[in-house]
């Protein structure tokens, strides 16, 4: 049988996105036994939630790269960094509107962000057509083993439906995730809990509902939704500043909950 690891150490070095041919069972049954046991905790809730971008797969670089695109189209300059870009990115969804309108009042005023933003999106979807993608280290292991033990389980993004469909071309085991909650299924985008309620709507409600984000935005969403949060984003993220790690389940990545 084969069993993928994101992250699996071998000596002093780490390897991610390797599969490993398990030859022996006793040696699968090991390997496989040693996640569930790291995991059991998570294992405990049903449904399970998952946020997308920068969770799942590495999109967050081509987020920074459509909004620069976008004001450099319009002869406005991109003064951000990526870590401050994101540090406003993972707190609001309002967050990098009102940036953008500080800095540039009179292209906003001209254009409107709607405009804007569709023109961001544009630019997004030509770097999703030309660009790799990966998915984000441990990512693969969590949902294979969340399939596993049969719990149900969906995608809950601020993304579009054809923007989730053109990375799910790019990266086929995407498609093992029976529900998806998208952009078009929901009226106000995180932190508002709307997306959580449709999906709650979706997969039904219980009394341990479980939500992966790496936006303190989502982890918002999450609590005004009544799901219990894990927040998944390193440890030196601008977002951390503001999070104290005792209040809500904390890990630096995906790798380790079963690391």
């Amino acid at each position: 049988m084969w069993f993928t690891l994101n992250h699996f150490q071998m000596g002093n070095n780490t390897k991610n996105n390797i599969k490993i041919q398990l030859l022996s069972p006793y040696f699968s049954f090991i390997l496989i036994y040693g996640i569930l046991v790291r995991m059991s905790w998570i294992l405990d809730y049903s449904p399970i939630f998952f946020d997308f971008d920068g969770l799942l797969v590495n999109t967050e670089h081509l987020h920074f790269q459509a909004y620069q695109k976008m004001l450099e189209g319009n002869d406005v300059s991109f003064p951000w960094d990526f870590p401050s870009f994101a540090a406003v990115a993972h707190k609001s969804s309002e967050g990098l509107r009102e940036l953008i309108t500080s800095h540039a009042p009179t292209l906003v005023a001209s254009k409107t962000w709607k405009t804007l933003y569709n023109e961001k999106k544009s630019e997004y979807a030509k770097l999703l057509e030309a660009g790799s993608l990966d998915l984000m280290p441990g990512a693969q292991t969590v949902l294979e083993t969340v399939q596993m033990a049969k719990i149900p389980h969906a995608v809950v993004t601020n993304s579009t439906r054809k923007q989730t469909e053109m990375i799910r071309e790019k990266i086929p085991v995407l498609n093992t995730i029976p529900y998806w909650i998208t952009r078009e299924d929901y009226e106000n985008p995180k932190p508002s809990p709307d997306a959580y309620f449709k999906a709650i709507e979706v997969l039904g409600h219980s009394e341990k509902m479980l939500g992966f984000e790496d936006a303190l935005r989502g982890v918002r969403a999450l609590e005004g939704a009544a799901i219990t949060p894990v927040l998944i984003c390193p440890s030196d993220h601008p977002q951390m500043a503001d999070v104290s790690k005792n209040a809500l389940h904390y890990y630096p990545s995906l790798t380790a909950l079963f690391g």
